[in-house]
Order: C-alpha cells, then structure tokens, then sequence
C-alpha cells in the first residue's frame, strides 16, 4: 500500500514536471516569434529605405547639382545635408507612424 502511494506520487510529480516543461516550451516558442517577426520587420524596413535611398540619391544629386554649379564646393556638402535632413525626418516619420505593436498588428493580418 505505501509502495503504491509512492508510485503514484511520483507519477504525479512527473506529470508535473512534465506540464511545466510544455508550458515553458510554448511561452519560449511564443517569445521566438515575436522576435523573428521583430527580425522581419527590421529587414523589410532596411531593405525599403535602402531601395528608397538609392532612388533619390540620383535626383537629389542632379538637383543640388544644378542649383549650385557657381559654388566651389560643388554642392557635396548642401547635398550631404539635404539627405541627411532627409533621412532623419523619414525615420522619425516612419517610427512615429508604425509602432512596435502596429507592426506586429500589420504581420498577423499578412501571416
């Protein structure tokens, strides 16, 4: 009889034992997620800004170009500037308008 309590003690314990391993598991999978959809969004986000920075790259330098052919410099370093003014307001804009969870919104309906 006492062999048999133990025997069922144990088989409880590792029931147990068993039942906090899945549910560990599931919340490190869920946690795995998130971060390859963070991944995700980071590369997609990089990938377009590259794409759009290689595109007005072309114009921005043909214009600032034809704006200051009289300045010794020849307009590298306004056109520095302009991109650099450009850049920094597109990621301000861009982070302002696609929060963190409004992303992870956004990839649910897509996934």
């Amino acid at each position: 009889m006492k062999k048999q309590n133990q025997n069922k003690q144990q088989k409880e314990e590792q029931l147990s034992r068993a039942k906090r391993a899945r549910q560990k598991a599931r919340a490190y999978r869920k946690k795995f997620n998130q971060e390859i959809k963070k991944a995700l969004n980071t590369a997609i986000v990089a990938a377009f800004g590259f794409l759009i920075a290689l595109v007005w790259k072309d114009v921005i330098t043909e214009y600032v170009g034809a704006i200051t052919k009289i300045s010794p410099i020849q307009g590298k370093l306004i056109e520095a500037i302009i991109v650099t003014i450009i850049g920094v307001l597109g990621i301000v804009i861009v982070t302002k308008l696609f929060s963190e969870k409004e992303w992870l919104i956004f990839f649910k309906k897509i996934l």
